[in-house]
């Protein structure tokens, strides 16, 4: 039987569906597939957003010879048979290689001086940021463009086009809303979906589809771009004091079957570099969070890390120790050494005990004077703030 997903892959641009922010007929590399000036070029992206359909549209385009690897299976010689085979040749060929993240600093070396001569097109392919995963030296020489997931009205295309390809099929409404949601914009297995799900009858039912895919797809957390792309959000979320979005990322996090360690790493970062002394408990419940749900555990872990992450979300915001700590580093880093003053060196007999004077005392703790801290007089860190005008002004 026919694969409803080979019979959908399209052979010109005009057919592609999705990718209108890198492929509109207004954008540059749009122009440049139609000019047949195709450069190195990089497509990173969830799986099944046209990363590898574009790469054969582009050879099929230049009406050249077209080879596809997985870096995971890649040996180098390989490469190096195509190489020689065109070393002398008019004729352009394009390699496409998927799992490019996965190539080795060696493999990439190896790509170096063929993309240099331009004999050959490198196209890659991959669901991880490039700019993590490829050196500087391939990055210079390509170009690399993130595809995005399928829109609902993508997927609404291709479902269309798929159902015209099988004819006989009907399907019910809410078997179309379940293949549009459940699928989180990737079209492939949408398509593969509805493919099997027609093979089990051509009458397709939201019960089918569900025996076949029991929930919706998920991003998961293997790809490191999401793991932390998805902390990022969560951390983001906190300083916005968004709770639900908070609770929404986290809850991805969890589902995904994130580490605790990692979650809490955060939440305790979060509860120091965001909140400070606005709120000084949420450091230290932060790091009761930490405790706790490691030795509790999942599913319980949950509730644990739901509830920090309220407070931390909740809780006013100051990040004036943070920036005071890094403007002190900097001026460090800068040379602004300075002598440390000798009555507060160990074992001074000048030293003028605090307690002594109620508090507080006139005296020089650094060679000079400097202001690295600046109050944003929030919550807790106002009070602070007071208390020690405060003693400082009665004690003068």
């Amino acid at each position: 039987m026919v694969n409803l997903t080979n019979l959908l892959n399209t052979n010109t641009l005009d057919d592609f569906v999705g990718q209108s922010h890198i492929i509109g007929i207004d954008k540059p590399l749009y122009k440049l597939i139609e000019k047949k000036e195709i450069p190195h070029l990089f497509f990173y992206g969830k799986p099944g957003t046209g990363k590898t359909t574009l790469a054969k549209i582009i050879a099929k385009r230049i009406n050249t010879d077209f080879y596809q690897f997985n870096a995971t299976t890649l040996k180098i010689d390989d490469l190096r048979v195509v190489f020689k085979r065109y070393e002398n040749a008019l004729l352009r060929p394009l390699i496409f290689i998927d799992e490019v993240h996965r190539l080795s600093k060696n493999q990439q070396e190896v790509l170096l001086p063929i993309m240099e001569e331009y004999k050959i097109i490198i196209i890659g392919a991959s669901t991880e940021n490039p700019y993590h995963t490829l050196t500087n030296a391939i990055r210079s020489r390509s170009f690399l463009f993130e595809f995005l997931p399928h829109t609902k009205v993508d997927l609404e295309l291709l479902l269309n086009k798929a159902l015209r390809l099988l004819g006989d099929a009907t399907i019910s409404k809410k078997a179309i809303e379940y293949l549009l949601q459940s699928s989180l914009g990737d079209a492939r297995a949408m398509i593969n979906l509805l493919d099997f799900a027609y093979k089990v009858n051509i009458n397709i039912s939201i019960e089918i589809l569900k025996d076949l895919r029991q929930t919706s797809l998920k991003d998961g957390i293997s790809s490191k771009d999401n793991h932390y792309d998805l902390a990022s959000a969560m951390i983001k979320s906190i300083r916005g004091s968004d709770i639900d979005a908070t609770l929404y990322y986290l809850a991805r996090l969890i589902d995904g079957g994130e580490n605790i360690d990692f979650i809490t790493r955060r939440l305790v970062i979060s509860a120091s570099e965001d909140i400070g002394n606005a709120n000084p408990n949420a450091l230290n419940l932060a790091v009761s969070t930490q405790i706790s749900a490691k030795q509790i555990g999942y599913p319980e872990a949950r509730i644990i890390l739901a509830q920090c992450a309220v407070y931390l979300a909740s809780s006013p915001k100051s990040n004036s120790s943070y920036l005071a700590i890094n403007k002190a580093l900097q001026e460090i880093e800068n040379g602004n050494i300075m002598a440390i003053p000798n009555h507060i060196k160990d074992n001074a007999t000048s030293y003028k005990y605090p307690h002594d004077f109620g508090g507080w005392c006139s005296q020089k703790y650094l060679e000079k004077e400097i202001q690295y801290y600046k109050t944003k007089q929030i919550g807790f860190e106002k009070t602070l703030n007071e208390w020690v005008n405060k003693i400082k002004s009665i004690h003068k």
